[in-house]
């Protein structure tokens, strides 16, 4: 979904025809978690889409956004990017392309395109394919001295 000057109506109906279009059932909790999740191509954790999804209307419990979350990466509408153990980032784009993690910020951002080249192996494991890659460069502050 793109940000727009869609009318609320107009908005709605393209955000359940997105979630229907990827399976999904349109509830108006998970209506209201996409909408503000696919306003614009984005990094959030959890915690951001919850502020996001709560700050305005009928708020949203912690547990429906971590199922709602799931439910959306499960069925291809968002990717999950784990960048450490603790925490994990939801990316309203889906495309293939990889991405900046700065610790010391928690800044996910989107690397320019063509900005980085990959080999990959000639042949893979018999019986396999490549599902989908994902590269995430850490980054840390220069030392100045």
């Amino acid at each position: 979904m793109k940000e727009s000057s869609y009318h609320p109506d107009q908005k709605r109906r393209e955000v359940v025809r997105l979630l229907r279009g990827h399976a999904i059932t349109p509830t108006a909790q998970r209506i209201k978690i996409a909408t503000a999740l696919l306003a614009r191509p984005q990094h959030l954790s959890a915690e951001q889409v919850l502020i996001l999804t709560n700050a305005t209307g009928k708020p949203v419990s912690k547990a429906t956004i971590y199922n709602t979350l799931r439910l959306f990466t499960r069925h291809g509408l968002i990717q999950e990017l784990t960048v450490d153990s603790g925490r994990a980032f939801y990316d309203s784009s889906t495309h293939s392309h990889a991405h900046l993690y700065n610790p010391e910020t928690q800044e996910l951002t989107d690397m320019p395109d063509g900005q980085l080249e990959i080999s990959l192996p000639d042949t893979l494991p018999h019986g396999t394919e490549i599902d989908r890659m994902e590269v995430i460069v850490y980054l840390r502050p220069v030392n100045k001295q």
